[in-house]
């Protein structure tokens, strides 16, 4: 690993770095290349209609008062030569009155004291801040046709597409790691694609360049590349836990793709710590209004001092039930993610995730009253040497307790599961042949070999 390596507890002492329905916004649900001519055609025809609209009010004026174009023109010239004569200020009125110099201005009072001026944050980031292009390999649901060729009917025989995905990427180190969002390279999203078979690296001078996919975490949605540079523009990292509610925060990345290539946006911290569900995962994360739009995702948070303190996630969308919302937008905070990534690039997955190492399935209320067994996760393998065949878990038991309090499915037990650590003991009650059994079971490590957990969002969970 480099030396360079920020976050690195070797290095820490570096000067540049502290040691101190929500939807992940990027174009990375896949989907195939667009083409941006409707997005400048839809521009024109807004500009089209502010100017034709100005003037049909100005031949609805000009028609019902009788006023020649010639005598418009010219009285309005008077009028405007006039209006500016009064409107010019003498030297002795070109100052603010003296109560309202002294009112600072929104950033004034939203800026830490060690604040920079943004333009010189925004030079000093750009060279840090590279969009990810992820391409992956997708392949159609079979479908029935009843008609078929001559009339005979059978199944489609889709053949595998390619999709591309955009996102934002942060430099962290001279020699070529990267750090984005997981999602921007691996789809769990409708497509299910997986990782990315191709991920690239644009930089700003607009150089490109083939990335290696390090590792990376679903759970945390935090994703390290590697690209064969060096001389490369590390950003600097700051405290997140220092960040306070209403502080300026600066976002920077490339909204709808690559055209937009370092767009730089600004609002306020809106609550630190916000306990959120995307996706069925529970996460940590900064709130801001600062502006996040589909392509920002991975991309850097900045505080007024131009420091990195958030990797920018997710926002809620546009439409959320009935309400319309805007200015909800997350991510996360840099302090959380140097723990991940450090493993990530030190062991290829997060170390310290328990694991009972089971499979199993949600017994339904229909599979309860049919095979008359309890709600609860019914164990359909035990894994051999792991965790639960230790303590004694078998095939066929039904896990309806953990730790004194009912659960009725996967995502409930892991979810206290994962509030302990590796080598710390949980207490199980199952059902087996009619008899409730308490079981002690001691958690072992989940390793990913890609960093990436075991889920339970489908129909058989890995626990």
């Amino acid at each position: 690993m480099s030396d360079n390596y920020p976050f690195n507890d070797d290095n820490k002492t570096q000067e540049n770095y502290n040691s101190s329905s929500f939807i992940y916004e990027n174009n990375s649900s896949p989907k195939k290349p667009n083409n941006h001519t409707a997005l400048k055609a839809v521009a024109f025809v807004l500009c089209m209609a502010i100017v034709g609209g100005g003037s049909v009010q100005m031949y609805k004026y000009m028609s019902e008062d009788k006023i020649p174009v010639s005598d418009f023109e010219e009285e309005s010239s008077e009028t405007s030569r006039a209006s500016l004569q009064q409107s010019l200020p003498d030297s002795s009125k070109t100052e603010a009155p003296e109560e309202l110099r002294d009112i600072p201005s929104l950033i004034d009072i939203a800026s830490r004291s060690d604040a920079k001026y943004l333009p010189d944050i925004v030079d000093t980031i750009m060279p840090s801040v590279v969009g990810v292009a992820s391409t992956f390999e997708y392949t159609p649901e079979v479908t029935y046709n009843p008609w078929g060729m001559w009339g005979g009917g059978g199944f489609s025989n889709p053949e595998p597409q390619e999709i591309q995905a955009t996102g934002t990427g942060i430099v962290m180190s001279d020699d070529g790691y990267i750090i984005t969002n997981a999602h921007v390279i691996y789809d769990d999203s409708e497509y299910k694609c997986g990782e990315a078979m191709e991920v690239s690296v644009v930089f700003s001078d607009e150089t490109e360049h083939d990335a290696k996919i390090i590792a990376y975490d679903t759970e945390t949605d935090i994703a390290v590349l590697k690209v064969n540079e060096t001389g490369l523009t590390p950003a600097e990292f700051g405290n997140s836990e220092d960040l306070r509610v209403g502080e300026l925060v600066i976002a920077v990345g490339n909204p709808l793709g690559f055209e937009l290539f370092g767009s730089v946006t600004s609002g306020i911290v809106s609550a630190k710590n916000r306990q959120i569900d995307i996706n069925e995962k529970s996460m940590t994360l900064i709130q801001t209004d600062a502006a996040i739009n589909s392509g920002n995702s991975g991309g850097p948070l900045l505080n007024s001092a131009g420091q990195v303190i958030g990797i920018n996630s997710a926002k809620i969308s546009s439409n959320y039930g009935s309400a319309s919302v805007e200015g909800l937008c997350f991510a996360i905070p840099i302090n959380d993610a140097k723990v991940i990534i450090d493993d990530l690039i030190n062991y290829k997955y997060v170390k310290g995730r328990p694991q009972i190492g089971i499979s199993s399935v949600d017994v339904t209320e229909s599979v309860s009253r049919y095979y008359d067994i309890p709600l609860g996760v019914y164990v359909q393998s035990v894994q051999e040497g792991g965790a639960g065949d230790l303590a004694g878990i078998k095939k066929g038991d039904v896990i309806i307790d953990i730790d004194g309090e009912a659960i009725t499915t996967a995502d409930e037990l892991n979810k206290i599961k994962n509030t302990h650590k590796a080598g710390e003991t949980i207490t199980l009650t199952v059902t087996r042949a009619g008899q409730d059994i308490k079981i002690d079971v001691i958690l072992q490590e989940a390793n990913s070999n890609k960093g990436v957990p075991f889920t339970d969002e489908t129909s058989t969970n890995d626990n």
